[in-house]
């Protein structure tokens, strides 16, 4: 069994997820034996912005923070908006960073993180957009692959996966922070 072989990963997305942002994370931690269960707006199935499909396993109203070890948090733009405009959604991120469990964000993904008052005294980086969102609402934005602190990973683009993913699995296998 993998490092992860006990961790539940929620993965809170809807459609117009960037498809590497979801897919290669999720792959990273199940490689590691994760459970991995995606959480979204509508149940059914989500699309991302370049036709991946994606079976939806519970709602945000069903989904219950305490069932879950990590989060993940994918990007793309449209879907980082719809989600963190979700009351459910974001009042099970807020539960998850409250508990201390670890978050990966990537790109968009962080913005959530803004809506659930997860951001004050953190260091983060994103897609560079939401640099005056995220330090707003209480973050250091820097300019860096992968940025982690105390158990919040985050990472700018697909193209830091690679790094993200390596951090993300370290930072699910430690727990809580």
């Amino acid at each position: 069994m993998g490092q992860l072989s006990d961790v539940t990963v929620a993965v809170v997305a809807t459609n117009a997820f960037e498809d590497s942002e979801l897919t290669s994370p999720v792959e990273a931690v199940q490689a590691e034996g994760a459970t991995v269960k995606v959480v979204s707006t509508e149940s059914g199935t989500i699309t991302g912005k370049k036709g991946t499909e994606v079976a939806v396993d519970l709602t945000t109203a069903e989904a219950n923070p305490e069932d879950f070890d990590a989060l993940i948090l994918p990007g793309g733009t449209n879907n980082a908006d719809i989600i963190r405009t979700d009351e459910a959604a974001v009042k099970f991120v807020a539960a998850i960073a409250e508990a201390g469990k670890p978050i990966g964000a990537i790109c968009h993904g962080p913005w959530i993180l803004a809506d659930a008052d997860a951001l004050k005294g953190r260091t983060v980086t994103s897609f560079k957009s939401l640099k005056t969102d995220l330090t707003n609402a209480g973050a250091t934005w820097v300019d860096s692959e992968c940025e982690c602190d105390q158990g919040l990973v985050t990472s700018r683009t697909p193209d830091d996966l690679p790094a993200f993913n390596a951090k993300i699995v370290e930072e699910f296998a430690e727990g809580i922070h």
